[in-house]
């Protein structure tokens, strides 16, 4: 894996984080002023789909849904997924890569 497409890969992550971080603002905001929520479903699956870091991030600075269970353990077990996935992925990258390198 080239830098460039890492760089490609954060480009496309970070966009996706931001907005998630900005729909638990929202829900944060409508939390204190009784608006409409989002659900609960919602902000696991943006979480599930790429968006963990910008969750977590929201939570921890925003303080939302720090107490609420099973959410905190819900979100805490995607984070985990995508460490996991991550890790087996840029394994598999590195084990591919050197297995090129050899082969030439």
């Amino acid at each position: 894996m080239m830098a460039t497409d890492i760089l490609k890969f954060i480009a496309l992550f970070l966009p996706l984080n931001a907005f998630v971080f900005s729909i638990y603002f929202l829900d944060k905001q409508a939390s204190r002023h009784h608006g409409t929520r989002i659900s609960e479903r919602t902000l696991l699956t943006l979480a599930f789909v790429g968006g963990s870091l910008g969750a977590v991030c929201a939570q921890r600075l925003l303080r939302h849904k720090t107490r609420k269970e099973p959410f905190r353990s819900n979100l805490r077990a995607i984070v985990v997924f995508h460490v996991v996935a991550a890790l087996l992925l840029s394994g598999a990258l590195g084990y591919f890569t050197l297995e090129g390198q050899l082969l030439d």
